[in-house]
């Protein structure tokens, strides 16, 4: 009779993790990773060809960045949900200041500073805050819930204020929309009035519409997926009209690991664009692999979940997971031009240092909350 790779009554904390994680999720994670690594010889040499850049320049970045990503997810899922909170604390706090100092000395991109160079390497700070806000607000709300005294709300509506402020003095509207349906799903979920919810959603109506009037480069974004065949617009969306060729010429099989085409014409075909490198070398079957694998990771941990009667494990698995599985949708939704385009990578598959090291401190708090007999408890 075969024994056990760590037995049941090994009371360390790796014996704990072992049997309490969701290790359907994590071997989930690991072939996402596997199939971006894949994807990264496949899409990023002629990028980097492009670039005057040796081969594997990316592919060599990508790989480096999977190391620190998988010790964060699994250092991370080992700690208890306290210690979880406390590193969102210093996270958010951290966060914050990194944001003001890259409005003050980051580089300038096309009109927004969103990117600092810390000790050589280039970082977008509002990335790494968005897991700590999700664990912070859902926090101050569950107190607040426990609490009535308490001005949890105020508290939470205050971290979101200060974080929307910064996020758009870069500007960064795509994390304000990020950090602000984060928020409002958690006030769903904490059972909040439906009138509350209401007076947000129409807030977050008009602040959209604010933003199409003043920001140039929304208001162009949009006006670009309403109006395709204006003469600015079909310029402006080449990298879409090659995606969308990607998927058509890759049919069902694709054309086979190698023998993709969109990926020497496309600028972002290791980032943003991927899926549509993926679509036509690999087909729709893969892509729809793909698509389940995401899926199953939302619906697996929202599952797990369900068992759980810690309302801050909920709410803040919950901002956490919403989070996961709108970049993905934006970035699949962008290839497929379902939506107007938004710089999103798609998670641990796109080309992306801050983006993975990010998705890896969100993955690993999220199978730390979802653990059993072990996020009950607050």
């Amino acid at each position: 009779m075969k024994t056990a790779f760590i037995s049941r009554k090994d009371n360390s904390l790796v014996g704990r993790w072992w049997w309490t994680v969701d290790k359907w999720s994590l071997v989930s994670l690991f072939i996402l990773i596997g199939i971006g690594l894949v994807m990264s010889f496949a899409a990023s040499p002629p990028v980097a060809h492009r670039l005057k850049l040796d081969t594997f320049f990316f592919v060599k970045r990508h790989i480096v960045m999977i190391v620190p990503t998988l010790a964060l997810i699994l250092s991370i899922s080992l700690l208890h949900p306290f210690q979880i909170r406390r590193l969102s604390v210093v996270g958010y706090i951290v966060g914050v200041a990194l944001i003001i100092l890259t409005i003050l000395h980051g580089v300038e991109i096309k009109g927004a500073r969103r990117w600092i160079s810390i000790a050589g390497n280039s970082i977008q700070p509002s990335e790494f805050i968005k897991p700590f806000f999700a664990v912070v607000s859902a926090w101050m709300i569950c107190e607040k819930a426990k609490n009535p005294n308490f001005p949890g709300l105020i508290i939470s509506f205050a971290l979101l204020c200060v974080l929307v402020s910064v996020l758009m003095m870069q500007p960064d509207l795509g994390m304000t929309v990020v950090v602000v349906a984060t928020w409002v799903t958690q006030l769903f979920l904490s059972g909040i009035p439906m009138l509350w919810i209401g007076a947000t959603f129409t807030i977050g109506i008009l602040f959209l519409i604010l933003a199409y009037v003043f920001f140039p480069h929304v208001t162009k974004r949009i006006d670009q997926f309403l109006y395709p065949a204006a003469g600015d617009a079909k310029n402006e969306l080449y990298q879409i009209t090659q995606s969308l060729e990607a998927f058509k010429s890759g049919g069902f099989f694709g054309r086979g690991p190698g023998e993709g085409i969109v990926k020497k014409h496309v600028p972002d075909a290791h980032a943003d664009f991927v899926f549509a490198v993926t679509g036509e070398e690999f087909g729709f079957l893969i892509c729809l692999i793909i698509v389940g694998l995401f899926c199953f990771i939302v619906v697996r941990s929202l599952i797990r979940l369900m068992e759980n009667s810690s309302l801050f494990t909920v709410l803040a698995a919950c901002g956490l997971i919403f989070q996961f599985g709108f970049q993905t949708f934006v970035n699949m939704g962008s290839t497929l031009n379902l939506i107007p385009t938004k710089g999103m990578t798609m998670p641990f598959i796109s080309y992306g240092g801050s983006s993975m090291i990010a998705l890896g401190i969100g993955i690993g708090m999220i199978l730390s909350l979802t653990r059993k007999n072990h996020s009950t408890q607050e």
